[in-house]
């Protein structure tokens, strides 16, 4: 017997997220069922949708336009640290270990997954840099396969650029391989951008 159509409505919904199959998504959506605190996450959903956008400056998810990381004057305007994804940018901030400011590529490149470099906002980064205050970019995304191809990805698009690229950096070997910036603690990533090299043409 088939699953009421309200019900299969909301698995299906829960299908839809990253990770979930079909299995998980019928526990989650009886979990709502059954506990009445769970009808918040309707409410939260559609809060999250309605306030919340991405920077037009760092392309990072923000209430605000521009964000808090960038509308801040106490921030280095000059070094710029490069993330995959918005968890990175609580991570870093989580870690107190930069202060200066950021750029999200929402993503890797991984076209396995469909992920292609016309889906990240590399363009958007060209455009900040070549806008003349950033001296330095710092690359800072995982240490994985996909994390090191979309650093090159960078690369080559600002080497690019009609303009002479900036000091370019990658964040020190010291960085477990194959692990996400967003689970490790702040002792690493400290020693990680103490210890960051240049990859770009000023590596000489």
């Amino acid at each position: 017997m088939a699953y009421p159509e309200p019900l299969e409505g909301l698995i299906e919904a829960f299908e839809r997220f990253p990770g979930i199959g079909r299995v998980s998504a019928e526990r989650l959506a009886f979990h709502v069922l059954r506990d009445p605190q769970a009808a918040a996450l309707a409410t939260a959903i559609e809060r999250a949708a309605r306030e919340t956008g991405i920077c037009s400056v760092c392309c990072n998810i923000a209430q605000g336009e521009p964000c808090e990381l960038c509308s801040d004057p106490e921030r280095d305007a000059a070094a710029l640290c490069v993330v995959e994804e918005p968890r990175h940018v609580e991570a870093m901030e989580r870690a107190g270990v930069f202060r200066g400011r950021y750029h999200v590529l929402m993503g890797a490149l991984n076209p396995a997954e469909g992920t292609e470099d016309r889906h990240l906002s590399i363009a958007r980064l060209v455009e900040r840099v070549g806008a003349g205050a950033v001296e330095e970019v710092i690359l800072a995304t995982d240490p994985d396969a996909e994390g090191e191809a979309t650093a090159l990805l960078v690369v080559e698009a600002l080497e690019a650029a009609p303009f002479r690229a900036p000091l370019i950096t990658r964040l020190a070997r010291g960085l477990p391989a194959g692990s996400s910036l967003d689970y490790l603690h702040r002792g690493i990533l400290e020693d990680a951008l103490a210890g960051r090299r240049s990859v770009g043409p000023r590596s000489g």
